[in-house]
């Protein structure tokens, strides 16, 4: 079956990180609800979708044939229709109306998801401090750098870069001496710079 009638009651649960994906939702009515959880259990909610909109996660799952990364919850009653994959891809190639209102509504979406992340900084102080010492130190296992240096790259105060990086070193992740910083854990700060959530 190409399409199907999608209709769920608040609290519902569409999709899961790790799920596949079994289509294209289309939005009539109702809101749905994306959102991220970190490691910690830190959520914060990407976006919404509305009639009309597109579902970033969705739309990168079939284009990609990747599974979902986050999760999908119906905020209010939503009814809608279910394309198939198959489907999906045969509008996307063949009906040009189809194509240009999904990307347009994906372009509009990517304008959306970039202001959260600008606002909100999903990333906490730890984590963009351990990705700008990977960042800056390359292939290499030292980066000579200042704390006002890692300050600059990651918008934040010297003081509390500072800090963060006393806490690295007191946990053997690097040691940071007077304009030099060495990585003494790469795999351990890789896992801090780039979480799984």
């Amino acid at each position: 079956m190409s399409a199907s009638p999608l209709h769920q009651p608040a609290g519902a649960v569409l999709f899961r990180a790790g799920d596949a994906c079994p289509g294209f939702v289309v939005v009539k009515a109702g809101c749905i609800r994306v959102s991220l959880t970190s490691a910690s259990g830190r959520e914060i909610v990407l976006y919404r979708v509305r009639p009309g909109e597109v579902c970033l996660q969705t739309f990168g799952c079939l284009v990609e044939g990747r599974r979902y990364q986050a999760e999908g919850v119906v905020e209010t009653e939503i009814s809608g229709e279910l394309i198939s994959p198959g489907e999906f891809s045969r509008r996307m190639a063949d009906d040009g109306v189809f194509r240009q209102q999904v990307l347009a509504a994906v372009a509009r979406r990517f304008a959306d998801f970039e202001h959260v992340v600008e606002t909100l900084a999903f990333a906490g102080l730890e984590q963009r401090v351990a990705e700008a010492v990977l960042r800056l130190a390359g292939d290499g296992s030292d980066v000579r750098v200042t704390h006002e240096q890692i300050a600059v790259e990651i918008g934040s105060a010297r003081e509390a870069v500072s800090r963060q990086l006393a806490s690295l070193t007191r946990n053997g992740f690097l040691t940071a001496q007077r304009g030099v910083i060495e990585i003494m854990d790469r795999d351990g700060l890789s896992r801090l710079a780039n979480p799984v959530v």
